[in-house]
């Protein structure tokens, strides 16, 4: 259906592709799940990493360096939504598939927790292999620096910061599927991921690069180690990003669009591995 002369869907098409994807994806066999998962982790990384070079120019200026380290950073989501993985935040729009009786609590569940797990993992590997190559030392001030700024957060900080970001991480791949071509998808991701970045906002993912690379730094210089980061950032964060993409944007949309289309839940839960 054409939008005001373009072909792009409509928001209550696109409201549909949700719920349709939120199925499949609660319905992935376990392998294919974790892998995609790691695929996702490492995407994130490597946008992080491509997000730190921006950030080490000092001759910058502020908002310039905010704003392009932002866009940068969108490559991340980017491979995540055209060349295909689960990430977390993203998948926080199954609630809407779940809202609608499509999806077992057990089985939204069940994807979030192995998803974030496996993000975690293909994070922190990316980490290592930036850590292995070289690449993380010529830039090892910045790493700390930023690590230093996150873990500084105060526990409601990191979860609203957290909130905020993955609103916009939401609306961006909300708008990619409103998208036909790699161009449409680019377009609709730029912005609002550019504009969590600039803003200071706070990814679950791109954390879970960031610190692990911040701690190798650090053991590598003598310098005490340590995971208090995983309480003090990691989990408001997590929650947080929960809120802001499952409540803020799946469960606001299917109110609008998708209420009056739910069927009654199921009784038996349908789960897969």
């Amino acid at each position: 259906m054409a939008v005001f002369g373009s072909d792009a869907y409509s928001p209550r098409e696109i409201a549909r592709r949700v719920r349709e994807a939120g199925v499949a994806k609660a319905r992935l066999p376990l392998l294919s799940v974790w892998m995609l998962g790691m695929l996702a982790g490492a995407f994130i990384g490597l946008g992080s990493l491509y997000y730190t070079i921006v950030a080490s120019d000092p001759a910058l200026p502020h908002a310039l360096q905010r704003v392009l380290g932002g866009v940068v950073f969108s490559l991340g989501l980017l491979l995540v939504v055209v060349a295909g993985a689960e990430l977390f935040t993203g998948n926080n729009l199954i609630a809407m598939a779940w809202a609608e009786g499509k999806v077992t609590t057990r089985e939204i569940l069940w994807n979030w927790t192995v998803v974030c797990a496996a993000n975690f993992a293909g994070a922190a590997g990316l980490a290592a292999l930036a850590f292995w190559s070289g690449h993380a030392e010529q830039y090892a001030a910045t790493y700390l620096e930023i690590a230093a700024a996150k873990g500084s957060l105060t526990l409601a900080e990191a979860f609203f910061r957290g909130v905020l970001c993955n609103v916009l991480v939401c609306m961006a791949v909300w708008m990619a599927l409103a998208g036909r071509s790699v161009t449409d998808k680019f377009f609709a991701i730029v912005l609002p991921v550019s504009a969590f970045v600039a803003a200071g906002f706070e990814h679950s993912i791109a954390n879970m690069y960031f610190f692990p690379l911040a701690e190798m730094l650090k053991a590598a210089a003598g310098q005490p180690a340590g995971v208090a980061w995983l309480w003090q950032n990691l989990l408001p964060v997590i929650a947080g990003n929960l809120v802001g993409g499952s409540v803020l944007v799946a469960l606001v949309y299917h109110v609008i669009y998708r209420r009056g289309a739910a069927p009654a839940r199921p009784s038996a839960p349908v789960f897969r591995q």
